[in-house]
């Protein structure tokens, strides 16, 4: 266990620390390098594609600039707050496996040098959603790099409920589309709360007025928000070694039966979120109430092994699942989306005035296969190492 007053500069005369040497960025492609693993590239690419989801999702209008814009502003406050997170956590880094080989804790870059870099994308991030999305987005944005770089960093070492407001953070990502497209978080006289019936309830109809429903922000939000617990719970039961090492405030630590059992709340959730809020909220069609269903109930019976027996295997099989269920989800969300008609040759044809609706929708068709495939990379890392070490670059974290 690390006592409080381990610093950075302790953690350079460290027996891991002590190997490397501080070295000299040469190259503008060793610079690049070094600014990717500030941002973690991997962790930041979802976040920016579970913005491109709001974008892609909305039933309002919009236009591709605007696509464009919020996916690098989301990018740019991404790597910020991952770069602030990484210079306050040096000297934990320094005592894990996984962690012992970022740019901070081997001295590839200065910690000034990092915090001009995490500064520039803090600053660069919202103002580039403030110009071209909404101001609305450029403060959940900025707001979204405190939180991380802020209370959740602080939090892991003090609170469980570090979890919560990681949670928080992930779910905000696709408020931050939904919002530069014009949509509303809360409802106003204007814009109140709708809910759309079955087909045989009503007709159905998704008119103008009724598309900025705040009740579809809320759908997103908490599909985000509720995935990361049965997806982190599952991930730090198998590393909680490495969090109890580091002195992390983790449930999988504390309390491993509590940690099994909010994972299998959360996946139990997701199955009204799917089968009743989207459908309501005039997001979706009916018949994703429908399809969202198996994977739903394939990943709600791997949570409940989980919490029956809470081994790691049952905790590696939850985890699994997790990483196809977002974006299989999402491609469902996308396939019946309201308004949205696919023809036998599976091209999209769209019944209600969307402009570059369709041609996003697509777009990040292809956006939830790669978020897949990113996920699993990051699954295949953490199977075929011998000693885990720290999760900082998956999930929550």
């Amino acid at each position: 266990m690390t006592s409080p007053g381990y610093t950075y500069e302790a953690a350079r005369n460290c027996k891991q620390f002590a190997d490397f040497r501080e070295t000299s960025l040469r190259t503008p492609g060793q610079l690049l390098s070094v600014y990717a693993q500030l941002s973690k590239l991997r962790l930041t690419m979802l976040v920016m594609l579970s913005a491109t989801s709001g974008v892609a999702m909305s039933p309002l209008p919009t236009t591709l600039p605007i696509l464009l814009s919020t996916a690098l502003g989301t990018a740019l406050c991404s790597a910020s707050a991952n770069t602030f997170n990484q210079i306050q956590e040096v000297p934990y880094d320094a005592q894990m496996a996984r962690t012992r080989q970022r740019p901070l804790v081997r001295r590839a870059i200065s910690p000034l040098h990092a915090t001009v870099f995490g500064v520039v994308t803090g600053i660069a991030g919202p103002a580039l959603l403030w110009t071209m999305a909404s101001p609305v987005t450029a403060a959940l944005g900025a707001a979204n790099i405190g939180l991380y770089a802020g209370v959740y960093t602080w939090l892991k070492r003090k609170s469980v409920l570090n979890t919560w407001v990681g949670a928080v953070v992930g779910g905000i990502p696709p408020l931050m589309g939904w919002t530069a497209c014009g949509g509303k978080l809360f409802p106003t006289a204007e814009n109140p709360i709708h809910f759309f019936l079955p087909s045989f309830l009503s007709d159905g109809s998704l008119g103008s007025s009724m598309a900025n429903n705040p009740l579809g922000a809320m759908a997103l939000f908490v599909l985000l928000y509720s995935w990361q617990f049965p997806h982190f719970n599952s991930l730090s039961h198998l590393t909680r070694a490495s969090y109890a090492q580091a002195g992390y405030k983790m449930l999988s630590v504390l309390s491993p039966k509590k940690n099994t059992e909010v994972s299998l709340r959360h996946t139990v959730l997701l199955l009204p979120l799917c089968s009743l809020l989207f459908p309501l909220s005039g997001l979706t069609t009916w018949w994703f109430a429908l399809t969202s269903f198996v994977p739903n109930l394939v990943w709600t019976r791997a949570a409940f092994a989980f919490w029956r027996v809470g081994g790691e295997k049952q905790a590696r099989l939850t985890f699994q699942h997790s990483l196809w269920y977002l974006p299989v989800i999402l491609a469902l969300m996308m396939l019946h989306k309201q308004g949205m008609d696919w023809d036998l040759f599976g091209k999209p044809s769209v019944k209600s005035e969307m402009s570059w609706g369709s041609e996003i929708t697509v777009a990040c068709s292809y956006a939830s296969r790669r978020l897949r495939e990113l996920r699993t990379s990051f699954w295949n890392r953490i199977h075929s190492s011998s000693n885990p070490g720290s999760t900082e670059d998956v999930g929550l974290s």
